[in-house]
């Protein structure tokens, strides 16, 4: 990775230009069975229409705080993602009620109300599938996103050293994100080309390192798996063999 990346969307940059075709993100929900798997440029192409969506749509700019009310999942990966391209500041399980915006999962919508500013639901469906009725007072991010445009380019530069996420009462500028997801990295042996397994939840910043950051900043790729804890030992060791896993943080 390039030593001047000071935001999650530089390290972004700089993986697809060092190898678009190769995983970045394999997701499995243990309760439904469900395998995604996205490419570094599949990846960057949900972001950079999500970042459309959220600086063009829904009108957001630099420093407006979106509340993430999301599970682990790879749509929260490119949320996470879209908005350190435009520079909003993703408050991970943060209060609608006092953030400009809202995304929210289908299990928080009665919550996700509470936002006055726009508010997108996510079905969280294989494979990004939309609501089969969309939730009345949202739109339907499966609905909006797949005509946003291919390419992103934010109508102002992202300053590295504005807030950029607040995760479980911390508060991390773009800066600080990227230097603390490097020493994680390397603290769990992540090296280029590393993958890493996790099943640890997106509401801590050591999920979200291990689940995201981490293995984006070394180079590596994640294997990131809701609901774990329905995967029998034999199970988990099958999948670390087929995964090719050479690290975990479960």
């Amino acid at each position: 990775m390039n030593a001047s990346d000071r935001t999650p969307a530089d390290l972004l940059r700089s993986t697809l230009a060092a190898d678009p075709g190769r995983p970045l993100v394999t997701f499995y929900d243990d309760a439904t069975g469900e395998r995604v798997e996205l490419s570094v440029a599949t990846f960057a192409n949900w972001v950079a229409k999500t970042a459309n969506l959220l600086q063009g749509d829904l009108a957001a700019e630099p420093g407006d705080r979106l509340a993430l009310l999301l599970p682990a999942h790879w749509q929260s990966a490119v949320w996470l993602l879209a908005c350190s391209s435009v520079g909003v500041v993703a408050e991970v399980g943060g209060d609608p009620a006092t953030a400009d915006l809202v995304v929210s999962g289908p299990d928080t919508l009665d919550r996700a109300r509470a936002c006055r500013g726009e508010r997108v639901a996510l079905a969280l469906r294989p494979l990004g599938g939309r609501f089969p009725q969309p939730p009345e007072g949202f739109a339907d991010y499966a609905v909006e996103v797949p005509g946003q445009g291919d390419r992103f380019a934010p109508y102002a530069p992202v300053d590295p050293a504005a807030p950029a996420l607040t995760v479980a009462g911390d508060a991390l500028t773009a800066d600080q994100l990227v230097a603390r997801a490097r020493e994680d990295a390397a603290a769990l042996g992540l090296t280029p080309g590393a993958r890493l397994l996790t099943g640890r939840t997106y509401d801590t910043w050591e999920g979200l390192s291990a689940g995201l950051f981490a293995p984006l900043a070394a180079g590596g790729s994640v294997v990131l798996c809701r609901h774990l804890d329905q995967l029998d030992a034999n199970g988990l060791a099958r999948r670390v063999e087929s995964e090719r896993i050479t690290a975990t943080a479960v």
